[in-house]
């Protein structure tokens, strides 16, 4: 790694191997037999798919932007070219904020993609954020740092070359003199603590636009049962394995995982819309009609990380935003063959769709258990 593939792209790193022993552990393959047999003895299908997935993400075609805007008082306002639709941004960036400078995220104003506040901002799409903006943000805090120690080295009496900084203190090399960011970012607005040509305030910004392609990857596993006469499809197990590059928020990042796989579960097994052929009147207009999946459509979940940080980026992201929802099709439609014994080539695949499908492919779909040679 690197490993430039045949198509042109570019693998930066990555386990692919290891995703998939852990997934295999994961989801306890070495039981599927026993639960196979268990599934026969009353009456079901039971079937095993398993998808390794790779994505490129983060693309590097546009920059994105961040600022930090210290207030007289110490706390801060973070802005940021992003925008938030429920991926959890506030804290994941402030978290970055606070491992970078200290800061407490309670004395943090977050403000996203305002473009009246904000400077620009390209939005959050193809898994972008925490790569570039949260570089982004990366950058701008270590701007904050030399700033600082312009500031904090007049304080306290020191070269600027003596200051370190860490946990939100500036310190003398060697010394228990210190003075905290919160303190500097306060005579940042106060002249008389200023040296000589010293530009009052602490804003800085910064821009980032990624080096390279990102390679988000992962393994999923999953087992479905299927009734034969009814041809309903139950989720029965599902394990996940995922390398995101550096895990930001642990609990955020099996958040947008759990909800990945939802809309994929919803995208094989129900999700369509339908339009009238005579009248071409949509009959899916409302979530009355439209199937989505519902909680009794999922099954407990298995998630777990194998971060392989990439070098493309200060933090090692690689992004999550479609990790979840990439394998999920192809890993349950993967499943419901080892079912059936014949092949799934369309969406959704509603009970009447299979029932058509066993019409298609009988007898050879399940032929008699006693012959031999049968699956």
């Amino acid at each position: 790694m690197p490993h430039r593939t045949a198509l042109g792209f570019t693998y930066d790193c990555g386990e692919f191997e290891k995703n998939m022993d852990m997934a295999i552990k994961l989801a306890d393959v070495a039981g599927y037999a026993a639960r196979t047999e268990d599934s026969k003895k009353r009456g079901k299908l039971r079937g095993l798919g398993i998808v390794n997935a790779i994505e490129q993400a983060a693309g590097t075609a546009q920059p994105e932007y961040a600022e930090i805007r210290f207030n007289p008082s110490g706390t801060a306002a973070l802005l940021m070219g992003t925008k938030n639709q429920g991926q959890g941004h506030e804290t994941m960036f402030k978290q970055i904020l606070n491992e970078r400078l200290g800061i407490d995220p309670a004395d943090v104003q977050f403000i996203d993609g305002d473009t009246d506040r904000v400077a620009f901002g390209m939005g959050t799409n193809g898994s972008r954020s925490t790569v570039l903006g949260g570089s982004a943000l990366f950058t701008a805090a270590g701007k904050v740092i030399e700033k600082g120690k312009l500031l904090a080295s007049h304080m306290l009496e020191a070269g600027e070359q003596d200051i370190e900084f860490a946990d939100g203190v500036f310190k003398v090399a060697g010394t228990d003199k210190t003075v905290t960011l919160k303190q500097v970012a306060m005579a940042a607005f106060n002249p008389t603590k200023w040296p000589k040509g010293f530009e009052g305030g602490l804003y800085e910004n910064a821009t980032y636009l990624g080096q390279k392609d990102t390679y988000p990857n992962g393994c999923h596993i999953c087992e479905v049962e299927v009734d034969p006469d009814t041809g309903e499809v139950r989720l029965e197990r599902y394990a996940v394995v995922d390398d995101v590059g550096t895990v930001m928020n642990p609990t955020g990042l099996k958040g947008q995982i759990h909800g990945g796989v939802a809309q994929g579960v919803g995208q094989i097994l129900s999700e369509q819309v339908v339009w009238d052929r005579d009248s071409g009147q949509l009959l899916t207009a409302s979530f009355l009609d439209y199937a989505m999946p519902r909680a009794d459509t999922m099954c407990s979940m298995e998630v777990k990380s194998n971060p392989v940080p990439t070098k493309y980026n200060p933090l090692g992201a690689k992004g999550a935003g479609e990790a979840g929802t990439i394998p999920v099709s192809a890993v349950i439609a993967s499943a419901i063959e080892d079912a059936e014994g014949f092949p799934i080539r369309s969406m959704p695949i509603s009970p009447a769709e299979l029932w058509h499908l066993r019409q298609v492919h009988a007898p050879a779909a399940h032929p008699d258990p006693s012959q031999e040679g049968s699956r």
